[in-house]
């Protein structure tokens, strides 16, 4: 079944807003391999300007999300240093319908971060 869709945004939780300018790679994961199939820089709202799949573009397997939250935190000035406690946060999940709607954002701090299935 087609006509399913991916998306993400950022949330900045200790600043209390969106996080502006997170770049996002996300992977098709298979066995122990990964291959990029895309990646995109949130924008003023910490969203993506298009959902991360789409349509024929979904497909049932495992993505893996890679977000690069040291980055954002260094520009912002919540982090600095070349050691970071969060610098790049993978999120491995699972589509099992192709043809259902998976928002997997991302709530960041310096040093938490969580995520969850949104709508």
């Amino acid at each position: 079944m087609a006509g399913g869709r991916l998306s993400t945004h950022v949330l900045d939780t200790a600043r209390g807003k969106p996080a502006a300018g997170v770049k996002i790679a996300l992977y098709a994961v298979a066995g122990e391999s990964r291959r990029k199939i895309k990646e995109v820089v949130t924008n003023h709202d910490g969203r993506t300007d298009e959902p991360m799949l789409q349509g024929d573009g979904l497909q049932v397997g495992s993505y893996e999300l890679v977000f690069h939250a040291g980055d954002y935190l260094r520009a912002s000035g919540q982090a600095v240093g070349e050691t970071l406690f969060l610098d790049q946060i993978p999120i491995r999940f699972g589509v099992p319908d192709a043809g259902q709607h998976y928002h997997v954002p991302l709530l960041i701090s310096p040093f938490a971060y969580s995520t969850y299935r949104g709508s």
